[in-house]
C-alpha cells in the first residue's frame, strides 16, 4: 500500500511540474524532493547448522498452526515458540555426483550440484565442490551493492569445533561455483578478525600498491584463465584495501567482548567455544560489522563425542544405530537438545540487547534458520530436513508449525532473498524453483 501511494506521488509530482518520467531515475534520490523510497528497516540473517540429522519423532510437532506443541529436543525454545516457524516437508532434491552426506551439506545453501571431482564419498561417485553461490553469500552481496546496507564484511563465517580438513562435508557457504567458504572455527581468529588493530597500516598499503600494479604487468603474459585467477587476486586486493579504509572510519558502539583466556580449540572446550562464537556473533551485529552470518557446528558425518553430555560415542557413528536401538535414540536426542540449548544462548542474547538507533532487540530485527543436511541420520534422507526459524524482521508469520509436501528447499531460499528486498527469479538449480518462493507471510 505505502508503495503504491508513493508512486501516485511520483505521478503527481511529474505532472505538476509537466516533465517527463525519463527524469524521475535521476531526480527520487533529492531527499528535498520528497521522492525517495522509504529506508527499510535493518534486516540480518544468521544460518545455523547442525549435523548428521535428528530424531523425527522426537522433533517435528504433531500439530500445525498456532496450536502446537514443542517435542524434547526442542524444549529449551520453549519461551520463543511465538516467534518460531517450524517448517516440515522441505526437502534437498539436488542430485548429481557425491553420496548423501556430500550432497545435503554442499548443497544445503547452493541448492545446486556437486561439480565432479575426485573426493570419494560413501557412494560410488566422488564429486567436487559446489557449482553455486549458497544464499547466504546471494544475500550478502546483495546487501554489499547498496549504500544503506552496506557493512565491513557483509557475512561473517563462525564456525564450532570443526576440523582443519576442507572437503564437501565441511563446507557449506560458497562465494560461487568451486568456491568454498572456510568458516573460523577459532574465537581469537575471530577476535582478530574483527577487532585486530594494523599496526602499521602505511606499509601493507604500499605492499598492496606494488601487489597492484605486478599483477597488471603479469596480466598481459598468462593465458586467459590465468588472467581470470590474477582477476580474482585483484579482488582480494580491494578487499584488504577497503577493509584497511573502513577500520579507520569506523567506531564501535558497544566494546568487544571479554573472551575467556587460553581456550584451546579442542573436542572437550565445544561448549565454552561455542558461547564464546555466540558473543562474538551478537557483537559484530551491535556493531553493524556484518548483516549475514553462518554459525557451523562441527561438520556433516562429525564425530564430536559430547563428552559434556556423559555421551561416549562419536555423533555420527551413533545415527548409524538402528531405530530399535532406544538407547542410542536417547543419545542422539540428548545431543540434538544440547543444540537447541546453543541456539536458545544466542536468542537470548540478541533478545537481551537493544537495536542500535532503533526500537525493539536485536532479535527483532534478526532471523536465525537452525537446520541440518539431512532429515534423518541412519536412513541419510535428503527429505524433510529439519528447518526451524526464530526471530522476526522478514515479515514471516511466526508463532506456526507448517507442514509441506515435499517441497524443494531452494524456494525457502527464495523467499528468504525476496523477504529481503532481494527479487531474485530463481535460486541454485532452476527447476527446482517452479512455484516462487514460499509464501510464509
Amino acid at each position: 500500500m505505502l508503495g503504491a501511494m508513493i508512486a501516485i506521488r511520483r505521478r503527481q509530482f511529474l505532472k505538476q511540474l509537466g516533465i517527463s518520467a525519463s527524469a524521475l531515475p535521476f531526480l527520487v534520490g533529492l531527499p528535498s524532493l520528497g521522492l525517495a523510497s522509504p529506508v527499510r528497516p535493518r534486516q540480518r540473517l544468521v544460518i545455523m547448522f547442525s549435523p548428521n540429522g535428528t530424531i523425527p519423532s522426537s522433533f517435528w510437532p504433531e500439530e500445525t498452526g498456532s496450536d502446537f506443541k514443542l517435542k524434547e529436543i526442542m524444549e529449551p525454545l520453549e519461551a520463543f515458540k511465538s516467534r518460531m516457524l517450524v517448517v516440515h516437508g522441505l526437502s534437498n532434491k539436488v542430485r548429481g555426483d557425491g553420496d548423501n552426506h556430500m550432497r545435503g551439506m554442499s548443497c544445503l545453501l547452493t541448492g545446486i550440484e556437486l561439480l565432479p571431482g575426485n573426493i570419494q564419498g560413501g557412494s560410488d561417485t566422488p564429486s567436487g565442490w559446489a557449482s553455486g553461490i549458497s544464499i547466504d553469500q546471494e544475500i550478502k552481496n546483495f546487501l554489499q551493492s547498496r549504500e544503506d546496507t552496506r557493512t565491513r564484511f557483509g557475512s561473517l563465517e563462525f564456525g564450532v569445533g570443526i576440523t582443519d580438513r576442507a572437503d564437501p562435508w565441511t563446507r557449506m557457504s560458497y562465494a560461487g561455483a568451486n568456491k568454498p567458504m572456510a568458516p573460523i572455527s577459532d574465537p581469537y581468529q575471530m577476535y582478530q578478525k574483527l577487532y585486530g588493530q594494523l599496526n602499521d597500516k602505511e606499509n601493507l598499503q604500499s605492499v598492496l600498491d606494488t601487489v597492484r600494479e605486478d599483477l597488471k604487468k603479469v596480466s598481459q603474459l598468462v593465458s586467459a584463465e590465468d588472467r581470470r585467477l590474477l582477476e580474482d587476486h585483484e579482488t582480494l586486493v580491494r578487499q584488504m584495501e577497503g577493509e584497511i579504509r573502513e577500520a579507520g572510519r569506523r567506531k564501535l558502539r558497544v566494546a568487544p567482548p571479554a573472551l575467556e583466556e587460553g581456550v584451546s580449540d579442542q573436542n572437550d572446550n565445544v561448549p565454552r567455544l561455542s558461547r564464546m562464537q555466540a558473543d562474538l556473533l551478537v557483537n559484530s551485529f551491535v556493531n553493524d560489522m556484518a548483516r549475514v552470518a553462518t554459525l557451523q557446528y562441527t561438520k556433516s558425518v562429525g564425530q564430536a563425542r559430547m563428552n559434556w553430555l556423559d555421551i561416549k560415542d562419536p555423533h555420527h557413528s551413533l545415527t548409524h544405530e538402528p531405530d530399535k536401538d532406544e538407547v542410542a535414540k536417547g543419545k542422539l536426542v540428548k545431543i540434538n537438545k544440547w543444540f537447541a540449548g546453543e541456539l536458545r544462548y544466542l536468542v537470548d542474547k540478541l533478545a537481551g540487547t537493544p537495536e542500535p538507533g532503533g526500537p525493539g532487540s536485536l532479535l527483532d530485527h534478526t532471523l536465525i534458520v537452525w537446520t541440518n543436511e539431512l532429515g534423518k541420520g541412519n536412513s541419510h534422507t535428503l527429505d524433510n530436513i529439519p528447518f526451524v526459524l526464530i526471530g522476526g524482521g522478514f515479515g514471516f508469520q511466526m508463532g506456526r508449525s507448517v507442514k509441506l509436501d515435499n517441497v524443494a528447499h531452494n524456494r525457502l531460499h527464495l523467499a528468504l532473498a525476496h523477504a529481503m528486498g532481494h527479487r531474485i527469479e530463481s535460486f541454485g538449480k532452476q527447476a527446482l524453483c517452479e512455484g516462487g518462493p514460499l509464501k510464509l507471510g
